[in-house]
């Protein structure tokens, strides 16, 4: 990982330790967006650039490490699924997994539930990556498992290619 050091010093130390107690309190609690763009607005006067301040944070989260109270995982099973459909105005039609993304995780699958009467979708789980597992797969088998219990079609348009171009379900 490149430093945060510059010919003018370190850019940590270069600010106010009101700034630095506020983006180690977002890092502890895993508040990723928030530290940096407190770093940048704090820093920017300071030479620190975007980057710079993502560098930054990231040796927080370093630093920090198993500290951080990370942001609990959506529960994948059955039962849990199934009692986040069951409050679903109108009769759930399908359960549909797509990809989504954003610069903190990159791509990960939000799992629906789809409804039709009145028409709408539900969000029921956010299935990130992991070392140990990839999000499609996870989503894929949680959402088979809860439309088969519901009686309702799977729908995933393309698991093996992230993207936002994927057709969505329709009835």
């Amino acid at each position: 990982m490149p430093s945060t050091q510059t010919q003018d010093g370190d850019h940590w130390e270069s600010l106010p330790a009101g700034i630095r107690t506020q983006v180690d309190g977002y890092v502890l609690q895993d508040r990723l967006m928030q530290a940096v763009k407190l770093v940048w607005d704090a820093g920017r006067a300071r030479g620190i650039r975007l980057h710079e301040a993502e560098l930054l944070v990231h040796e927080r989260y370093v630093l920090h490490g198993d500290r951080i109270a990370r942001t609990p995982e959506c529960p994948l099973d059955l039962e849990s699924l199934t009692a986040l459909t069951s409050g679903l105005p109108g009769r759930v039609a399908a359960i549909e997994a797509v990809w989504d993304g954003d610069t903190v995780h990159s791509w990960f699958v939000n799992l629906l539930a789809i409804s039709d009467d009145p028409a709408g979708e539900r969000h029921l789980a956010t299935v990130y990556g992991r070392r140990d597992r990839d999000p499609a797969e996870a989503a894929s088998e949680a959402g088979r498992a809860l439309a088969e219990h519901l009686g309702v079609p799977f729908h995933f348009a393309d698991p093996d290619n992230p993207g936002y171009d994927a057709p969505r379900w329709r009835p």
